[in-house]
């Protein structure tokens, strides 16, 4: 029920991912308000968590909403994992509140994958689940961060970067200086070093570490500039005879690096920590971002990522 274009793209997209990648989809949203389900199963419920409700408070008093049932069906097992591009906030509180954080874990982070041209993408975490957060906190992020790496990417030895504001480890906040020094002496994580935001596209790093707040600023930064480039460059070619013919040359070279820049084929962002699979897609997610929202959740599900999650937690509890 959530997202700029839902249900309709939301609905498109879940059709999509049961004829093209042979998932099982079911949608959790208000029967009347969602028009043709296009024969996917639905689990009812009577309530919406609006993009612009209180998340707290939401989850709290909108007990048949559409996020709180969708989570409810993790927990209890008859789901694998939920995805939503509604409320980010209530997605969070909803999944967190009905599943619960893994054991030793102090707060869930979102992971959010940076394309690498010709490379494995960059997991950044946090990317605005904790505005503020602990050099524990950060390390947590570098641990689970690595095993998404490794679950998702098939990357044995994740280099684990923290951004600031220089490479020097003398460089960024009381934060920044703390947790690099723990981070250089974690025996478990593989650390890099400090890196800057230059570094984000393409990264020397398999995860770049940072708080909520800096990580989803250096996000939508990213996102924006790229958007910008891209619709310039559109607008440049085809003004004369030049442009055109330049266009027609350089198109072939430049669309599969617009598609693999696209947000929408990279499957939305993870919420690491819980103890199930939350998958957070863009807001103005279409039905592709959806499907490709789903097959991660679906991927995530057979590689097996909370139970990895919670082994790089707490090894010695295995």
């Amino acid at each position: 029920m959530g997202g700029d274009f839902a249900p309709g793209e939301i609905i498109a997209g879940a059709r999509r991912a049961v004829d093209e990648l042979g998932l099982a989809v079911t949608l959790v949203g208000v029967p009347e308000l969602m028009g043709d389900p296009l024969g996917l199963p639905v689990h009812a419920c009577s309530e919406v968590i609006a993009m612009d409700d209180d998340p707290a408070n939401s989850v709290r008093k909108k007990k048949d909403s559409s996020l709180v049932r969708c989570a409810e069906l993790v927990r209890d097992g008859k789901a694998s994992a939920m995805v939503s591009a509604g409320n980010t906030g209530a997605t969070m509180a909803s999944a967190l509140l009905r599943m619960g954080r893994l054991p030793g874990v102090v707060r869930p982070c979102i992971v959010t994958p940076i394309p690498n041209p010709g490379g494995n993408p960059t997991a950044l975490v946090d990317a605005g689940a904790n505005a503020e957060c602990t050099s524990e906190m950060l390390v947590q992020f570098a641990l689970m961060g690595s095993a998404f790496v490794k679950a998702r990417f098939h990357v044995q030895s994740p280099k684990v970067g923290l951004l600031s504001i220089g490479e020097e480890s003398t460089k960024g906040t009381p934060l920044v200086k703390e947790t690099h020094e723990l981070l250089r002496q974690h025996d478990r994580i593989d650390f890099y070093g400090n890196v800057e935001g230059r570094d984000l596209l393409p990264s020397p790093a398999d995860v770049v570490v940072t708080d909520g707040f800096t990580g989803n600023v250096a996000l939508k930064t990213l996102e924006g500039a790229l958007k910008f480039i891209f619709s310039t460059v559109l607008e440049v070619i085809g003004t004369n005879e030049e442009t055109r013919a330049a266009g027609e040359a350089l198109f072939p070279y430049l669309l599969p690096l617009a598609n693999e820049l696209n947000p929408d084929n990279h499957g939305g962002a993870m919420l690491l920590g819980l103890s199930g699979i939350c998958v957070i897609s863009h807001g103005s997610s279409s039905a592709t971002a959806i499907m490709n929202a789903l097959r991660v959740a679906g991927e995530m599900d057979e590689a097996g990522v909370v139970d990895k999650v919670r082994r790089a937690i707490r090894p010695d509890h295995d």
